[in-house]
């Protein structure tokens, strides 16, 4: 009972993280949204039935989980963003270089996932 409270509530900011996303420029939805999706998966039915019919995840997540892909513009916004975050890590572990270093094969990790691995949603396909 527990788990699936803390669930809701992580699937909860997550959705509040992603409308934001949604909204900036700068912030993506995508990971923020698959984060709720999973979170709201786990926790409960009723969430997950809501979750996947709103506007929101038809957007920006749907094509992703049904192994279409993801536009060149979502994948650009995680990639920035991801760049962005783990720039400030490597800053704030600038006295610690085997965290600089661990993130950066992390960094290059999200980079080839999201720029080789992620399938690119066909122009057809987006709708």
């Amino acid at each position: 009972m527990l788990k699936k409270t803390l669930l809701v509530i992580l699937g909860c900011l997550s959705l509040a993280m992603g409308v934001v996303g949604a909204i900036l420029p700068l912030l993506p939805a995508f990971p923020f949204l698959l984060l709720t999706a999973f979170c709201f998966g786990k926790s409960s039915k009723r969430l997950n039935n809501w979750f996947i019919n709103t506007k929101l995840y038809k957007n920006n997540l749907e094509s992703y989980i049904k192994g279409e892909g993801m536009t060149s513009k979502t994948k650009v916004k995680v990639m920035i963003t991801v760049t962005l975050v783990m720039s400030v890590g490597f800053f704030m572990m600038r006295n610690m270089p085997l965290g600089q270093i661990i993130l950066t094969f992390v960094w290059i990790f999200h980079l080839i996932y999201f720029g080789k691995i992620v399938k690119l949603k066909e122009a057809s396909q987006c709708s």
